[in-house]
């Protein structure tokens, strides 16, 4: 078609192409971490930030503050991505790679009262409704020389505090809110009426999310950023020797990490990443699989392009039709979309690009109303 726009033959990155990062509305994953004192916290931020240090060398474009870690999102498939169309298009070398990123935001401050302004308080309060999901670090890990604020180990005590705080934020903001006027909308009242319901319930201890399931009524309070409203993922910070048998908890979901390991792993090479991990009896680091938990926790997948610029994954939403996919690259692209072209990521390797897909038939002409799939290698086609 005429005015046609194949993005592989265009720049998806940053770099090269004329446009400014913000134009491109790249879905940024954050997860705020919190937890008490002496739970491992700043040792598993300082872990990201040498992660961080890493990735950035290859990642210019990486946002690098004292309070955010930047690191990618563990994906093997970019890698084979990236050898089949160097091999497919003739290439000298690789197509740089560039996954899907995920920012965390160390949120320091927590102590017993945050919520009545203790600690940092207002200040912690502020910096966790900016983030998608809640990682709740909880200490694990036996250690007399690190003393615990609240006593002894215990992981249920130690969320409840955390937890309670955030219900009684959450609270506060309930109470200010104002009974509609005569002339209120019934969007109003029924959010006024959600407000009445959310108070009774929390006043119990129960979180937000917990009390509203319906999506359209969660979608009715989320101008009122209310904390409890987020999911969580709980960090269960354990010994060395504890990661082969992590301690028995009924926290869900509880992915089990050793941060002072983890800082260890960020100094090593790959190949040397792979040997310690087997020697304490695990598969992945636990940084890599607190991100893959975290994707699963608030319904994300990744779909990929390829091309001589970049071999790139794409952070969406489970559900999102072509259309809306396409705009997560530009903006423009939803508006102009024509159709997408698509060949599942294990098809695309095993043929060796999308020449040979075509050719056995693997590679599909999806229109708007195609749901998109993780993995799928995809040129969308957009008009002038």
């Amino acid at each position: 078609m005429p005015g046609a726009i194949r993005f592989r033959e265009v720049s998806f990155g940053f770099s090269g192409n004329g446009r400014s990062r913000d134009t491109i509305p790249v879905m940024n994953l954050k997860i705020g971490i919190v937890g008490l004192p002496n739970a491992g916290k700043s040792t598993l931020f300082n872990a990201l930030l040498k992660k961080q240090v890493a990735f950035a060398a290859n990642y210019p474009f990486a946002t690098i503050e004292p309070n955010i870690g930047v690191v990618p999102v563990p994906d093997e498939r970019l890698g084979k991505l990236a050898e089949t169309t160097k091999a497919e298009d003739h290439l000298e070398k690789l197509p740089p790679l560039r996954p899907a990123t995920v920012e965390f935001v160390d949120i320091a401050g927590l102590v017993k009262g945050a919520s009545e302004g203790e600690g940092l308080g207002n200040k912690f309060l502020s910096y966790i409704r900016e983030v998608n999901i809640i990682c709740n670090v909880l200490r694990f890990f036996p250690d007399s020389n690190i003393v615990h604020t609240e006593g002894g180990i215990d992981a249920e005590r130690d969320r409840t505090i955390v937890e309670t705080e955030l219900v009684l934020a959450d609270l506060q903001t309930l109470n200010k809110q104002a009974e509609p006027k005569m002339n209120a909308t019934k969007e109003d009242r029924l959010r006024y009426d959600l407000v009445q319901k959310l108070k009774s319930a929390m006043d119990g201890g129960k979180r937000a999310r917990e009390v509203l399931t319906d999506p359209d009524e969660q979608e009715l309070v989320r101008p009122l950023q209310l904390l409890t409203m987020k999911p969580i993922v709980y960090v269960g910070n354990v010994s060395e020797s504890q990661l082969g048998a992590p301690p028995q908890s009924d926290l869900s979901p509880i992915v089990y990490i050793c941060a002072q390991t983890e800082s260890e792993l960020a100094a090593m090479t790959p190949e040397e990443q792979k040997d310690y991990l087997a020697s304490l009896g695990v598969a992945s680091s636990g940084l890599d699989l607190l991100i893959r938990t975290a994707y699963e926790t608030l319904g994300l997948i990744s779909f990929l392009t390829t091309g001589e610029l970049e071999s790139r994954a794409w952070t969406i939403e489970k559900g999102m039709k072509a259309p809306e996919a396409s705009g997560v690259i530009h903006t423009d692209f939803e508006k102009k979309f024509i159709k997408a072209d698509v060949v599942s990521f294990p098809d695309f390797i095993s043929l060796g690009g999308w020449k040979k897909a075509r050719e056995a038939g693997k590679a599909r002409s999806e229109g708007r109303e195609y749901v998109m799939q993780d993995g799928d290698v995809v040129e969308f086609k957009i008009g002038a």
